[in-house]
């Protein structure tokens, strides 16, 4: 379910999405050369990366045939209902929490957090928007999607503390912006590969 999830999203959000990405890398290059800033690859990758992230989130809250209706304002009553075995605990569990963990991440690099405080307010402002949104547009508002998505907020900032603590105690030689341009370069190979010889997301 979450594959075909994934695969009908990045059908929908192509056309969206190479226009941003042009039109955003484009201006970025002009933006470097024209400052005359250094360019450093694995840093805008990782950008590009939050891009796509945020319009395929986008596409998934905002899809309707993707959920029901109504409001629900009982803590944990969603999540409970949900055997842990099931397809629909995956989906709606599984798959809220972890659809924010790249929220988490790249909030804490781009703010610098250092506090989980900091993370739970911008994740708890970001969730409560989209219920909100979701209940405009003949969708659900679910508070235990929104505990859901703090929680995979916190994840990810777990995740971008602890990457950096470990990048700290690395040798120098594997803290240059060439070690990581390298890995961020083998990453898009790796994935672009999988994509076309298996169809989208039918890897996962």
């Amino acid at each position: 379910m979450i594959k075909n999830t994934l695969n009908e999203t990045l059908i929908n959000i192509w056309p969206m999405l190479t226009i941003f990405l042009v039109i955003i890398i484009s201006a970025r290059v002009f933006y470097l050369i024209l400052n005359k800033e250094k360019f450093v690859f694995y840093k805008e990758f990782l950008a590009l990366v939050f891009i796509v992230y945020v319009l395929m989130l986008f596409e998934l809250v905002t899809n309707r045939d993707l959920g029901g209706s109504g409001i629900n304002l009982v803590p944990f009553r969603e999540i409970l209902r949900y055997k842990f075995t099931s397809e629909l605990f995956k989906y709606n569990v599984i798959g809220n929490l972890v659809m924010f963990l790249p929220f988490g991440y790249f909030m804490s690099n781009y703010v610098k957090a250092k506090k989980i405080s900091h993370i739970f307010i911008l994740s708890a402002i970001a969730s409560l928007t989209i219920e909100f949104v979701q209940l405009q547009i003949g969708r659900a508002f679910d508070i235990d999607d929104v505990i859901l998505n703090i929680i995979g907020g916190i994840c990810g900032f777990l995740i971008y503390i602890s990457l950096n603590a470990i990048k700290g105690h690395l040798p120098s030689i594997f803290q240059k912006d060439i070690v990581y341009n390298i890995i961020c370069v083998i990453i898009i190979i790796a994935v672009g590969y999988l994509m076309i010889t298996n169809d989208g997301f039918g890897w996962l």
